[in-house]
């Protein structure tokens, strides 16, 4: 079963995957039903979630970007509020290094930036210094108009994870404190989201933890022919298929559905 490395503790999945349950601090993100306060954070808990990731700045396309100061009135106090309640992990998914900090400072225990280091030149300082587990997630920026081709997404996408990995390991992070995200959804058309899916056992680099962000994405509908509310059953099959393929967290807005499909796996796999 995988194991987490945090900077203080390890836990180790009683499932074939962490279930990182999604809670955004946002009135736009792109699922309303990933909305919310400390009630969804505490109803994702009591469901079983391993990790909850906080986000206080929607990333979907188009998003208005918002100041450091509204973000930390979003994030900080529902970080505050769940720690009073539970020592469930804490993500927070952030690409400013102030939020990071002060996430930190109240019981974050993992840094997700979607844009890998590039929206704060201060990121990788923070990282260096709080030396938490951090998130490496390729996509960012990038535009479905300057894609790849699915014949070379998964060696771009290989190679840009050898490069980061790097990175951080220089700057005093282990490679087991490292979880690599394929980014699917972000700046890659629907066949390399697929290739992408297809081929997760051949992305996982080192001793790296690999997470899977397919909650209710486009291409989850492009294959079903469903509309975002109704892309739960897409959803929680694609997952399983890339924990066999090999990842160990899955970052979900389905819990309670995730993780009884996990424990069918698990006894019946």
């Amino acid at each position: 079963m995988p194991v987490l490395h945090l900077k203080n503790r390890e836990i180790t999945s009683k499932l074939p995957a962490f279930v990182m349950g999604i809670v955004n601090a946002t009135p736009d993100s792109f699922y309303k039903g990933s909305r919310g306060g400390i009630e969804r954070a505490l109803e994702l808990v009591e469901s079983g979630a391993d990790i909850l990731d906080i986000g206080g700045e929607s990333t979907r396309p188009g998003f208005t970007e918002i100041s450091v100061e509204e973000e930390l009135n979003r994030v900080i106090p529902l970080i505050k509020e769940i720690r009073k309640n539970s020592d469930v992990v804490i993500s927070v998914d952030t690409r400013k290094s102030e939020v990071a900090k002060q996430a930190y400072d109240n019981g974050a225990d993992i840094i997700n930036d979607v844009s890998c280091f590039k929206s704060d030149s201060n990121m990788l300082d923070v990282i260096e210094e709080l030396k938490l587990p951090v998130v490496v997630m390729h996509g960012w920026g990038l535009s479905e108009d300057n894609c790849f081709g699915k014949d070379k997404i998964v060696r771009v996408v290989k190679n840009f994870f050898e490069e980061k990995v790097s990175l951080l390991i220089k700057h005093g992070i282990s490679s087991e404190k490292i979880i690599l995200d394929p980014g699917i959804g972000f700046g890659k058309s629907f066949e390399e989201n697929v290739e992408l899916i297809k081929h997760t056992d051949l992305l996982k680099y080192q001793n790296s933890l690999f997470l899977m962000a397919l909650s209710r994405k486009r291409c989850i509908g492009q294959i079903t022919g469903t509309e975002i509310e109704g892309q739960m059953v897409g959803t929680v099959s694609a997952d399983l298929i890339s924990v066999i393929k090999g990842a160990q967290i899955v970052r979900v807005h389905d819990v309670k559905e995730t993780i009884e499909s996990l424990k069918i796996m698990k006894y019946l796999f």
